[in-house]
């Protein structure tokens, strides 16, 4: 029988597990086996394929890293102690040492033909230099009207094989919560979603992924991620769940303060779910919201909304 806590258990609990967690190192050959299981009968099964196929990729860049980690020991140990995330992306997306893992990824992606595609990776590789940094810049920055649509994935796979990476070569080092719930700690960018554990002393504990590096880390449940409200909070599945609302996967947690929603994996109901597989595989719960007047603020760098 699993265990249910309450708010203030949650807040009790949340003393004694692990802050932070690290993506396991095969992270993202996971991931492209979950997409190719998901693809099966999904309205999206063509692009979630395609995914699948550039998370290979990213995970042939990870075991063979193209540069080494950007940051001098003096500067990380300066943004620790100061709490401050020592990968922070909104200054090294600037300074490019993540443009050689998009040259890498774009020279090991076997695509020549026409069509969309074909199109995307010949556009990609015929960009300067300057063009691809200001893609990642407005990618990361939300401002995805700045950015082709065919060309988010690329960009995305290849910002997020590199944090990662990056991530995993840093020094182990006790990361500080950061001033916003959905911030990320180590990277300073936006929670993709909320993973619902369900194993030993994190069984039922709250982390949120993040959407850049992947790393998780703790954050209480039954509160609001953007505005920490905890008023009326409500969680949506989808319609078609076979599953009771009450013991469906994947819900969105739907805040009635802000209007905004994060959607939460449940991992006690589904073992195998991964943040942004299952994320781009739901996007139909992403529509049904919109439609009810809630927004999404988690940014998924696999696709540009819309």
């Amino acid at each position: 029988m699993s265990t249910i806590l309450e708010p203030g258990q949650i807040e009790a609990s949340a003393v004694m597990p692990a802050f932070l967690h690290l993506p396991p190192r095969n992270l993202f050959e996971r991931r492209a086996e979950r997409l190719e299981q998901l693809a099966e009968g999904n309205a999206l099964g063509d692009y979630l394929r395609l995914v699948a196929r550039l998370c290979r990729r990213q995970q042939q860049l990870v075991d063979n890293p193209p540069s080494e980690l950007p940051l001098a020991e003096e500067r990380q140990r300066l943004c620790i102690s100061h709490g401050l995330p020592p990968l922070a992306a909104d200054s090294l997306v600037r300074e490019g040492p993540w443009l050689i893992w998009l040259q890498a990824l774009l020279t090991g992606f076997d695509e020549t033909g026409d069509g969309p595609l074909g199109d995307a990776v010949k556009t990609l590789r015929a960009s300067a230099e300057s063009q691809r940094k200001g893609w990642g810049v407005a990618l990361l920055a939300g401002q995805y009207d700045a950015v082709p649509a065919a060309l988010v994935p690329f960009i995305g796979a290849a910002l997020q094989a590199a944090w990662s990476s990056w991530l995993l070569a840093l020094p182990e080092a006790e990361l500080k919560p950061s001033g916003s719930l959905a911030q990320c700690p180590a990277c300073g960018s936006q929670a993709m979603a909320g993973m619902v554990r369900n194993r030993g002393k994190h069984n039922g504990l709250r982390y949120l992924a993040c959407s850049l590096c992947s790393c998780e880390w703790h954050v209480v449940r039954v509160k609001c991620v953007y505005c920490e409200s905890s008023k009326g909070l409500r969680y949506t599945s989808l319609e078609d769940d076979r599953h009771a609302p009450g013991k469906a996967p994947l819900r969105a947690e739907c805040c009635p303060e802000c209007q905004s929603y994060l959607k939460h994996h449940y991992l006690e109901n589904d073992a195998y779910a991964e943040a942004l597989a299952d994320d781009l595989a739901s996007l139909a719960l992403d529509i049904r919201l919109d439609e009810e007047g809630f927004h999404r603020l988690a940014p998924n760098l696999m696709l540009a909304p819309g």
